[in-house]
């Protein structure tokens, strides 16, 4: 069995790694590669890392790729709401891992980008990618929006907690430190080396676009009202995520419970994992893992949670072709690596 697909914003960083992961699945077949600007180049003058690098890139036309099974759309916010919806018309399955079908809404969609939905109607239609969650939905749809790197790096470990009542979801504090790929391949003075090396810098402070989205998803678990506070950092690392969660436990909660939750949600799930000591970004480079660790002062009833992933992985390429596997009655884990490229 072979299923034809195609990228879209192929000369990206994400659109790279979807590149090397589908080159390297025994059953996807990448047999288009789009681009805007970098139309007319070769695969390999944008991405000379990878093989085949004599493939072109080439301009999105809706009847040359509505041909194939399936769509990934690696593109910036706004750029892939169109062209999704016509690939669905022509009965293509879509993987959108950028911005535009996260939201279940218009209004939270306006409110998070400023600007009406250009097919308004679609927004709650796309399931929300997270496999480990919504494994079932994602298996009956044709089409999905894959989560935010922050907030899958939130949700994660948030959402067996916020679903067995065990936290306080009204005031939930998360500190998020991302390497710089995370702030895509576009030409960026605040992502320059000489900005970003031995420096540490919180940016988008109470304005980030993944809090919306956050609170959304952790709303789909809670029974209460859902406030986040969301700091993003950039740290002098190529790719990474690590999030820092405070929250407080409610009344009579302890630690075993908070442990119980998470195991009864992901003991079958082979890329989500718990640890006994923090996790660090470098566990999980070249995987598509998010490892997670709990810690409680149980006087005060503070808990601070702890997930780690490849921002270009797990938060954005590696969920994509899990997703599709799901889609296409694949196991998940086709094609995809469970074990870190650095020690």
């Amino acid at each position: 069995m072979s299923i034809s697909v195609a990228v879209v914003g192929a000369s990206g960083y994400a659109g790279g790694e979807l590149i090397r992961l589908l080159d390297a699945h025994p059953v996807f077949s990448v047999e288009l590669l789009g681009a805007n600007s970098k139309a007319g180049s070769a695969l390999g003058d944008v991405h000379p890392q990878l093989s085949g690098g004599e493939r072109p890139l080439v301009t999105f036309d809706q009847e040359r790729f509505g041909e194939v099974d399936a769509v990934f759309f690696a593109l910036p916010h706004g750029a892939s709401a169109s062209p999704a919806v016509e690939m669905l018309a022509r009965g293509v399955a879509v993987i959108d891992l950028g911005a535009d079908f996260r939201f279940d809404d218009p209004d939270r969609y306006r409110n998070a980008y400023g600007t009406e939905h250009p097919h308004p109607e679609q927004l709650g239609e796309f399931v929300y990618g997270v496999p480990e969650l919504f494994a079932d939905a994602v298996r009956g749809t044709d089409r999905v929006a894959v989560p935010g790197c922050y907030p899958t790096a939130t949700i994660v470990p948030l959402a067996p907690l916020a679903s067995a009542g065990l936290v306080d979801t009204s005031d939930i504090v998360v500190d998020a430190m991302s390497g710089v790929t995370g702030a895509g391949r576009a030409v960026s003075e605040s992502t320059a080396f000489g900005a970003i090396d031995e420096s540490v810098r919180a940016y988008k402070v109470l304005g980030h676009r993944h809090q919306p989205e956050m609170i959304q998803g952790i709303e789909r678990f809670a029974s209460g009202e859902v406030r986040v506070v969301f700091t993003p950092h950039l740290v002098p690392m190529l790719r990474g995520i690590l999030s820092t969660i405070h929250v407080k436990t409610n009344p009579g909660v302890e630690f075993g419970d908070v442990v119980g939750a998470f195991d009864g949600t992901y003991a079958d799930e082979p890329f989500v994992r718990r640890l006994e000591v923090p996790p660090e970004t470098r566990w999980v480079v070249g995987s598509n893992n998010a490892l997670v660790s709990y810690h409680l002062n149980g006087s005060t009833g503070h808990l601070i949670a702890l997930c780690a992933i490849d921002n270009l992985l797990k938060g954005a390429a590696g969920q994509a072709v899990q997703c599709a596997n799901l889609m296409f009655g694949l196991e998940q884990t086709v094609g995809l690596s469970t074990e870190g490229s650095m020690p």
